[in-house]
């Protein structure tokens, strides 16, 4: 299981796990897709975002990521930003996920994928990724994929991700950047650059690699924490 700070009471219903604020009511949030789109957010995905918005190919995104995980077995990974559970297409089934998002409806549907697809006990968490109910050093992999644009204020984000690693953990994510994007589409969330992306991995303690890929305006990078 994915340890908690001590302070923190987390509720459980179903499949997902809530935390409890000092009103001792549940703390929700307002997706940005709301939850009674839930059940059209992969159709949306697949007929719209990749190969509209994105000028992406969907089946690369997967290849290239299954590629980059190929090597994780047996280790505590956390998601940002869960979504429908897309990531049972690249991780493999043994691995210990806990998986977040501030979508009910999409984690949800998450926990039905990846109990379906063989994950063992895999945990699912009501939470924003720019504050995080898990203790310091105790994950060794996390993935920000398609969502990092959406999570708030990103320095925030890598902060918090670089507090609930491991030493030489890393972090894996696959994000829209505005000068990938040779459509000029709409693309929703705070977009930043490359460069930006880069200075702000190394401001909190990453070291930052492109992961080679040519899939429309994504760009899929991975930040190693400095031990």
């Amino acid at each position: 299981m994915a340890k908690i700070k001590s302070h923190i009471q987390i509720i459980k219903k179903g499949e997902l796990r809530y935390i409890l604020g000092s009103d001792r009511r549940l703390i929700r949030f307002k997706p940005w897709l709301g939850d009674s789109f839930s059940f059209f957010y992969d159709m949306i995905m697949h007929n719209s975002v990749f190969p509209k918005k994105f000028g992406s190919d969907i089946q690369k995104h997967n290849d290239t990521l299954a590629q980059q995980l190929a090597d994780y077995h047996g280790r505590q990974i956390l998601e940002l930003g869960t979504g429908s559970g897309s990531a049972v297409h690249f991780l493999n089934r043994d691995n210990h996920y806990t998986g977040t998002d501030i979508s009910p409806g999409l984690l949800k549907l998450a926990a039905k994928r990846f109990i379906k697809s063989g994950f063992s006990s895999p945990e699912f968490y009501v939470v924003s990724g720019d504050d995080l109910p898990f203790e310091s050093n105790s994950f060794d992999l996390c993935l920000c994929i398609l969502s990092l644009n959406f999570i708030g204020n990103v320095e925030l984000v890598i902060q918090e991700v670089n507090r609930i690693l491991h030493p030489d953990g890393v972090l894996v994510c696959s994000v829209p950047v505005p000068e990938r994007n040779q459509r000029q589409s709409t693309i929703r969330g705070d977009l930043h650059s490359e460069t930006e992306l880069e200075k702000i991995c190394q401001k909190y303690g990453f070291n930052y690699e492109v992961i080679p890929c040519n899939n429309g305006a994504l760009l899929y990078f991975k930040a190693i924490k400095q031990g």
